[in-house]
């Protein structure tokens, strides 16, 4: 494949050296990444996050244990997360942590919509007496708009909904963190945004339920790959481009006041790829010719088409997808190639950071 690239806005090193981050979910997929480019960047890392989840290997195989600082405790314990922001004191907050599968949602409402809303409203209420906060984002989704599957790439001020518990809970959890920053932050000068990023794919998540993950899993073990909608599209990224649109947008709001308070991070919406697609580059990337049988769901309620317009990300930040198209597909196929040879994935994960940020 042929890396296609494009230039954009990288987080500035002179702002995150030695400042104080709070990362919830730094044991999950996006959450190991951001971690380890934190702390090259010279930032204090404080983690609050589950311990990791038997399908969560990153966190051990890239050493973000020994990159950073870690409480483990759960969102839904509101004493717990009060005194993980006691301790660390932050000045930046970075809020990933969630539940974020749909199928899981669907299978466990209550623990859904425990994590990704009360545990927003946790986090928020502990962080509200916090003395030091120049700057708060949390991550929610691209699944947080109200979609009628009319086709049309949703913007920043579209209506929000969802018709799965998944897709809800992160919407609520929008309207959660818009309330705390008009009723308390915003009155003490602090910024609280909301980042909406696409479906990710990259090096090292190994969930149940999510496409390149189970092509992996068919790869390695000869089975075919069964896909539940092949015909859908989703908006997919590679993790270190949704990242850095993360980390470009908190470095925005601790410094600019009036930076706009909601962002899109996802790939051009005129090129949607449907899961067929990216599965059969996926699996060529690793060395196999495709190999799927379409096994639909009855009754399943997922969402067939999904765009986001990222127009005003690119805009206000400059921020760019430095891998675009088969370049996040082929960056994704050497992690989990070079970690099939047994390679040292730590320096392996090092090193993608270190080329992506020189491209």
């Amino acid at each position: 494949m042929t890396e296609a690239l494009t230039a954009g806005i990288l987080p500035s090193p002179a702002f995150w050296r030695g400042k104080k981050v709070l990362l919830t979910g730094h044991t999950g997929f996006k959450g190991s990444w951001m971690a380890l480019w934190l702390h090259g960047l010279g930032a204090e890392v404080t983690g609050f996050a589950l311990p990791p989840a038997a399908d969560q290997t990153l966190f051990a195989a890239a050493g973000v244990d020994a990159a950073v600082r870690s409480i483990f405790g759960d969102l839904r314990d509101a004493e717990a997360v009060r005194r993980a922001v006691e301790t660390t004191r932050p000045q930046i907050v970075l809020h990933l942590a969630a539940q974020a599968l749909v199928r899981r949602s669907l299978a466990d409402p209550v623990e859904t919509f425990g994590s990704n809303v009360m545990g927003t409203v946790h986090l928020l209420d502990a962080l509200r007496t916090s003395p030091d906060i120049a700057g708060i984002l949390a991550i929610t989704s691209d699944k947080v708009y109200l979609n009628q599957e009319e086709g049309a790439a949703f913007r920043e001020d579209d209506k929000l909904g969802g018709k799965d518990p998944y897709s809800a809970s992160k919407a609520a959890a929008e309207i959660v963190t818009y309330a705390y920053a008009r009723s308390y932050f915003d009155k003490a000068g602090i910024p609280v945004a909301t980042a909406r990023g696409g479906n990710v794919i990259g090096g090292g998540d190994h969930s149940a339920d999510r496409l390149v993950p189970d092509i992996v899993r068919a790869v390695r073990s000869g089975q075919p790959l069964e896909l539940r909608h092949p015909e859908a599209t989703r908006p997919w990224q590679h993790v270190l481009d949704c990242v850095n649109g993360y980390l470009v947008y908190a470095e925005r709001l601790a410094s600019t006041p009036d930076t706009p308070r909601a962002l899109n991070f996802g790939p051009d919406p005129s090129r949607p790829l449907p899961v067929s697609a990216v599965a059969d580059a996926v699996f060529r990337a690793l060395g196999r010719e495709p190999d799927w049988l379409h096994k639909p769901v009855p009754g399943s309620i997922e969402m067939k088409a999904l765009t986001v317009n990222s127009d005003f990300a690119r805009r206000l930040l400059g921020w760019q997808d430095r891998l675009a198209g088969p370049a996040s597909l082929e960056w994704t196929a050497q992690w989990y190639a070079a970690e099939a040879a047994g390679q040292d994935m730590h320096a392996f994960t090092l090193d993608q950071i270190s080329r992506f940020s020189t491209l």
